[in-house]
């Protein structure tokens, strides 16, 4: 159909029919190749049930299969949504329970975690049918056209504009939130990227390491999938070899957080390589250092700092290559189709140089809220995105991210929700009060930092294991302080977090890790 992310597949399938579509280290699958791939995957989901509006969850490593999955979802009418293979049993039983899949498709590990898996519920406690699970093996038996699903195909009706992609993010709030999209709006979303930012390889070479199951790399696969060039996929981040592939196959699309681009900086062979065939380069979600973005230039490449959050595609504005230089610490202009602006407590709009919080509107905003009217009440409000981040705009129109309203801890270039860490440890028994920082990283930028009251013992060793029982690694804390006193509060009752910013500020002020 029309404007749908598979009429983008088909087009390619027939006018690059030879192009490589994915690559994952020496395995590669055609646009022609994959589309057929698609379709006779899409079939087996019908065959399974799944129609206009079904969810399909993918759990699992970044691998071809998994991209193949996401769009046989799609050409059924289908929604996919990813969950990351870092979570927990508890984290993947809730969200199974909130988004009721038909098929639940993950690799080996995941499938082995899943084993025990007990009966699902959904938000409100009301039983929830358990999802067919089908294999990435299987989906891969399903590539060649012999066997079963020989020369099938899926000749769906898809409304464009109805749901057909959730992104599961952490959000501000102690459960994750899904962020819903369109055919259309995804599709719009890449336009509006090829207008703002022109790639002028015919052929664009994207090179994704973020996650699959995250905006960053979901984004990424299906702006590649949609402009019709190469993604090449990984399912881990080394600097070394990252690097190697950059200059081996001329990669013109790399964009990263600035820990994993100062990494690859940081490599001695990186004073030899050739990365000028990088054309598009941006970076996010955390500082960026001004001799980060020279070490780049000097090679040819201009990194550029940008602003999104899930809501609005992950990508909202960046800042011109022009001004990368020499403003490092702004976030670009919006654009001919985006608009930005700065709000008061009230909703007024803010003139220059004043701080408030940064709102967003154009294409590839979010539908809303998965089974959430009330936040997607609040966030989306006379058409604009309200961020929940304090930024300020100047007098020429160039956005400066100030900070986060929503209290997010980002690690490694991954999203960490301190009230989600903060609810787990409230269910410990013996702590009353329970605050989540961040703490500085060396390896991944930030990284969790919990300060507890109780007015019993706490066994700090009991409490780390406790986390590991209920969040992704990357979420449980590496650092935990206990404190004999309460918490100091604000007048509105909240803990003040500043407080203990200021307390804890340097890494000289940290107490032992504890992982």
């Amino acid at each position: 159909m029309p404007n749908t992310i598979n009429s983008m597949i088909r087009w390619w399938a027939q006018e690059k029919p030879e192009l490589p579509c994915i690559k994952q280290g020496a395995d590669q699958v055609s646009y022609a190749d994959f589309n057929a791939w698609v379709g006779r995957v899409a079939a087996r989901f019908t065959d399974a049930g799944v129609g206009a509006g079904d969810r399909v969850c993918i759990h699992g490593i970044n691998c071809i299969e998994w991209c193949v999955a996401a769009i046989a979802t799609l050409r059924c009418g289908g929604v996919f949504a990813g969950l990351s293979n870092k979570m927990v049993m508890a984290e993947v039983t809730y969200l199974l329970g909130d988004y009721s899949p038909i098929i639940l498709v993950s690799d080996d590990e995941a499938q082995a975690k899943l084993t025990d898996m007990g009966p699902l519920v959904d938000r409100h406690g009301h039983p929830v049918r358990a999802p067919l699970r089908i294999s990435f093996s299987q989906i891969a038996a399903l590539r060649n056209v012999e066997g079963e699903g020989e020369a099938r195909d899926v000749q769906q009706e898809v409304d464009p504009d109805a749901l057909a992609y959730i992104v599961t993010t952490s959000g501000s709030t102690a459960r994750p939130k899904g962020v819903m999209f369109s055919n259309h709006s995804l599709i719009d979303h890449v336009s509006a990227f090829r207008f703002e930012d022109p790639v002028s390889d015919l052929d664009p070479k994207m090179y994704i390491v973020a996650p699959f199951n995250t905006t960053a790399g979901g984004m990424q696969m299906l702006h590649s999938l949609i402009q019709g060039g190469t993604a090449y996929i990984d399912d881990k981040f080394d600097a070394a070899e990252v690097l190697e592939a950059i200059v081996r196959d001329r990669i013109s699309i790399f964009c990263a957080a600035p820990i994993f681009l100062q990494r690859i900086a940081d490599l001695p062979e990186f004073a030899d390589a050739d990365v000028s065939c990088i054309q598009v380069s941006f970076t996010g979600g955390a500082a960026v250092a001004p001799k980060l973005l020279r070490a780049w230039a000097d090679k040819g490449v201009r990194v550029r700092q940008m602003y999104g959050q899930s809501e609005m595609g992950g990508w909202g504005t960046v800042t011109p290559p022009r001004l990368a230089l020499d403003h490092p610490d702004k976030c670009g202009f919006g654009g001919p189709l985006r608009d930005i602006g700065i709000i008061d407590e009230e909703g007024n709009f803010l003139g220059p140089n004043q701080m408030g919080q940064i709102v967003m509107r154009g294409p590839g905003s979010m539908l809303g809220y998965w089974n959430d009217p009330e936040a997607t009440a609040k966030t989306m409000v006379g058409g604009w995105i309200r961020t929940g981040d304090l930024g300020v705009i100047d007098e020429s129109g160039l956005l400066r991210f100030v900070d986060r309203l929503k209290d997010i801890i980002i690690s490694g270039g991954l999203n960490i929700s301190a009230a989600e860490i903060e609810r787990v440890l409230m269910e410990y028994p013996g702590i009353e009060e329970a605050a989540v920082i961040a703490a500085p990283d060396e390896k991944f930028g930030e990284t969790p930092f919990a300060i507890v009251h109780g007015k019993v013992e706490i066994s700090v060793t009991a409490l780390v294991e406790h986390c590991n029982a209920n969040l992704s690694s990357y979420k449980v804390p590496r650092y935990v302080a206990v404190h004999a006193e309460p918490l100091q509060r604000l007048a509105t009752g909240k803990i003040s977090k500043p407080v203990l910013r200021q307390q804890y500020a340097g890494t000289e002020a940290l107490p032992p890790r504890v992982r």
